[in-house]
């Protein structure tokens, strides 16, 4: 059965949980352990999170402390060994993988530090990609696409493959991607770190820009202290656990050198 543009609108997710109070992230007891040569690693022991809706939490930490990890979870891209992982009404911990995929297209936007955009592909059909694994008809999904493009600004370059792009219209295309089955949650892992300082500033004023425009709660993994600070709130991760990091007192070091 084809999909009408309007199973993809705002109007069509399914039914929310009457509770909007409740924190759209619930994260308790969180836990990651990893079988080495030298042993058992616990990557998390104890990890707890709550994330209001409507909120941008920043997630900063030493190289290698897990911030990919924890997103991965967050996303349904990994499972946790022990803990329970709730985004509104669904533990996403419980998943299988044919659940955990659905979740992901519907109520999931990810962002990574590398665009993932195919290169065979215009930036246009690199957009309808979701759309059409959802179920929209190829018209249906174009149309969609072609009206994110013009909300970040490329209405003009969907017909350009990716290698015809910069680097910062490489990312734009990503976060269209990632924005056009309209999630609720959105996951950036690193999205500026591989742009140059004044590119970077502009995808994060895009980011701000639209999560604002469409009532997103974004989740964002940064080295880049000055764009934690413009978040609603900033975490380090560290021992395996989130604390409260006042980044807003911190000069904002080149992506990558924290």
């Amino acid at each position: 059965m084809q999909t009408s543009p309007a199973a993809v609108s705002p109007s069509s997710r399914p039914t929310r949980e009457p509770d909007l109070r409740a924190p759209l992230i619930q994260v308790t007891n969180l836990q990651k352990t990893y079988k080495t040569p030298r042993g058992t690693l616990n990557l998390f022991t104890g990890l707890d999170l709550q994330v209001q809706r409507g909120e941008m939490v920043a997630i900063v930490g030493q190289s290698g402390a897990g911030k990919s990890t924890l997103l991965h979870i967050l996303g349904a891209l990994d499972a946790p060994s022990a803990g329970t992982v709730y985004c509104a009404s669904t533990n996403v911990a419980n998943l299988s993988p044919r659940e955990a995929a659905a979740f992901r297209n519907r109520e999931i936007g990810y962002v990574w530090q590398f665009h993932y955009l195919l290169p065979e592909f215009t930036a246009l059909e690199n957009v309808a990609m979701p759309l059409l694994a959802r179920g929209a008809t190829k018209r249906e999904a174009l149309a969609l696409a072609a009206n994110w493009l013009k909300e970040v600004g490329l209405d003009d370059r969907g017909s350009h493959r990716p290698g015809e792009l910069s680097g910062g219209e490489q990312q734009r295309v990503a976060l269209a991607r990632a924005l056009v089955n309209n999630p609720r949650l959105l996951l950036a892992d690193e999205p500026t770190g591989d742009l140059d300082q004044t590119t970077a500033g502009r995808v994060f004023d895009l980011i701000e820009s639209l999560h604002a425009s469409h009532g997103l709660t974004s989740i964002l993994v940064t080295h880049n202290l000055d764009l934690a600070s413009r978040c609603t709130r900033a975490l380090k991760l560290e021992s395996g656990r989130l604390v409260p990091f006042a980044a807003a007192s911190h000069s904002g070091p080149h992506p990558g050198t924290m």
